[in-house]
């Protein structure tokens, strides 16, 4: 037996802040919306312990932040499913189909907010030691280190952010940089500077992973001393940075040379009614306040492209 079509206004494929704004608004009026998010509610920034820059709250965990938006996307009818995973999406400027496990919707528009997702350390052992002492979410994860020696990769805001939040559990924390210096803003480094137990390696790459039946120790080289040589960790949370997600969408939507989705200040981009809403846009600035205008402006001009649809037929 085939899968059920269902036709639909608006599809919204990510549930961080850009897709859930945009589903607020779109709800708001009254189009039929459908969320549609593979991986975890929010993205990126449920995990964050402390939002300390979005307007109307002096801090809020990045999981409250998204409940709030969720729950006021919901109380317009919109609806959010975190677990019909995306199969298959075809895009051409007239037609639009969603593919789903379990659903084939044909959208009258498709908004694609679907974020970033966290590089990996690209090393042979990494696969062997995730869950083991490899681990990219430390809200989820931090706890497993309480008393133990937990080294984050990065030197940017998220890993800051993430060496702060860790020093509840942790005894010693070390932070590691492969360039010559942080890249995190100079309120996040100010802080991390106050935490004793915490240092940082600059110029240091990891080079290979240890341990028996759990991660013990990093290889690591130090390119300022020209030296290599072992740290013992218990764990390692990363944070090195995020790759956009639009593989499935690289054959009909035109993408910058990183990957993300070429689009202006209206959020359209090269099909007609398709848009783009968050990160994965382009564009210089990348702030949750920026994801949820892009959602906004993504919803309204959804909403401008099918009233314009309707008045012509």
């Amino acid at each position: 037996m085939g899968k059920k079509h269902k036709a639909i206004d608006i599809i919204i494929i990510g549930g961080g802040i850009a897709g859930l704004t945009a589903a607020l608004y779109t709800g708001r009026m009254k189009l039929t919306t459908l969320v549609l998010e593979s991986e975890l509610i929010g993205g990126q920034i449920v995990n964050a312990h402390g939002i300390e820059n979005y307007p109307g709250f002096a801090s809020i965990r990045g999981d409250e932040l998204v409940a709030k938006i969720q729950q006021q996307a919901e109380s317009f009818g919109a609806v959010v499913d975190e677990f019909d995973k995306i199969v298959a999406v075809k895009l051409t400027g007239t037609e639009k189909i969603v593919e789903t496990e379990s659903m084939i919707y044909e959208p009258g528009v498709v908004i694609i907010a679907s974020g970033m997702t966290r590089r990996k350390l690209m090393l042979a052992e990494e696969e062997r030691y995730l869950g083991k002492g490899i681990h990219y979410c430390e809200l989820c994860d931090g706890h497993m280190y309480q008393d133990k020696t937990i080294a984050v990769i990065g030197g940017g805001n998220a890993a800051l952010d993430a060496a702060n939040f860790l020093t509840k559990y942790a005894k010693k924390i070390y932070v590691i940089q492969r360039s010559a210096a942080l890249v995190a803003d100079l309120i996040s480094q100010e802080r991390l500077r106050k935490i004793p137990m915490a240092e940082v390696l600059l110029s240091t790459e990891i080079r290979g992973l240890k341990g028996n039946k759990v991660l013990e120790a990093l290889q690591l080289y130090d390119k300022a001393g020209d030296r290599s040589y072992d740290l013992a960790v218990d764990g390692v949370f990363v944070n090195i940075g995020v790759m956009p997600n639009t593989a499935m969408f690289a054959e009909t939507i035109t993408l910058d040379k990183a990957g993300r989705i070429i689009a202006g200040e209206d959020c359209h981009t090269n099909l007609n009614g398709v848009f783009v809403a968050g990160d994965v846009r382009t564009k210089l600035v990348r702030q949750l306040t920026t994801a949820a205008a892009d959602g906004t402006v993504a919803a309204i001009m959804a909403e401008k492209y099918l009233q314009d649809i309707r008045e012509e037929n």
